[in-house]
């Protein structure tokens, strides 16, 4: 009976520790501050055809790319308790998805060796005030993201989230080494399948690889999981970031929000500060690189860059 007590007394304890060190709304907007992440720089040069009743003459203006955090993605242990407490209520448990917590999904015949997390991917308060802020300044690019739009939440993607079908049918879910979260020193673990499923002692690290399962989602159409796609439309003058690559900063880098608020981004795998959270949950803000230029005519003739492969506008 006293083993009760105190098993109770510290999940109690536990809960409420989660509790106060939850991420909020508040806490989320003002890391959009974040020169690091930010990144502004001039890229190129955009050509416009301008015409009166005088004639046409061509026009240049600048291209610039900045970064804009379209989307915050959580990956947690515990089913319906995500880090970010005011949207708790978009992933609640489901009859699909139940259970969780660390090495569980609730399931008899599951794989009790590998660590299982929920992930969420919802439009970043502080990208749509950025992006409302910015929109009449001529040296800013607009970004996809809109504030606390589900994008995916993954106890709604539950049959996908966690089985291997389809995912196990990937070429990069069979072939090691093919998609990986790894550099020349460290990896973290594999891309596909993206599921909530992960082979990995560190918990950070599990965090962190399906945060990039579900960034890889999103970002992507046509994907065999329930979700609304992170994309904008191209236009002239204006080049959206496509889709995300695991440790490349040109698609995408990642501001982590809890349990440690950095002001700086990083991609995956680095080398910095690894906190481990009490309860198994991480939050990262999600930055993608836009390009555009101010529109000083009529047509769009093109555009040069002094790099090309530092533009969203060269990704595949």
């Amino acid at each position: 009976m006293m083993k009760k007590s105190a098993r109770a007394l510290a999940l109690a304890l536990a809960l409420l520790h989660g509790e106060a060190n939850a991420l909020t709304t508040a806490q989320i907007i003002p890391s959009t501050l974040s020169v690091d992440c930010l990144d502004w720089r001039v890229v190129g040069i955009c050509y416009w055809l301008y015409c009166t009743i005088h004639g046409c003459s061509v026009r240049t203006s600048i291209k610039y790319r900045h970064y804009v955090p379209d989307a915050v993605v959580s990956a947690y242990a515990i089913t319906g308790q995500t880090p970010w407490l005011e949207v708790r209520g978009m992933s609640s448990p489901s009859g699909l998805a139940q259970g969780g917590e660390w090495y569980t999904t609730n399931e008899a015949h599951e794989n009790n060796l590998a660590k299982f997390k929920e992930a969420d991917v919802i439009g970043h308060p502080g990208g749509s005030v950025f992006s409302e802020m910015m929109k009449d300044y001529e040296y800013f690019c607009p970004g996809a993201g809109i504030m606390f739009f589900p994008y995916f939440i993954s106890t709604l993607d539950a049959p996908a989230w966690r089985n291997d079908l389809p995912e196990a049918l990937y070429p990069a879910s069979m072939i090691p080494g093919m998609r990986e979260v790894t550099d020349l020193t460290q990896t973290w673990g594999n891309v596909h399948p993206r599921v909530g499923f992960l082979h990995q002692t560190d918990d950070y690290q599990a965090g962190a690889v399906i945060a990039q399962r579900a960034g890889d989602i999103v970002t992507r159409n046509l994907q065999p999981h329930i979700y609304w796609p992170l994309l904008a439309t191209q236009s002239p003058g204006y080049w959206p970031a496509g889709a995300l690559i695991e440790h490349d900063a040109k698609t995408g880098k990642w501001q982590e929000l809890t349990p440690t608020l950095s002001m700086k981004c990083a991609v995956f795998p680095h080398s910095g500060t690894q906190t481990q959270a009490h309860q198994g949950d991480y939050a990262w803000a999600l930055w993608r690189p836009y390009a555009c230029c101010k529109r000083e005519g009529q047509i769009f003739l093109g555009s040069v860059e002094f790099d090309a492969g530092n533009s969203p506008g060269s990704n595949p």
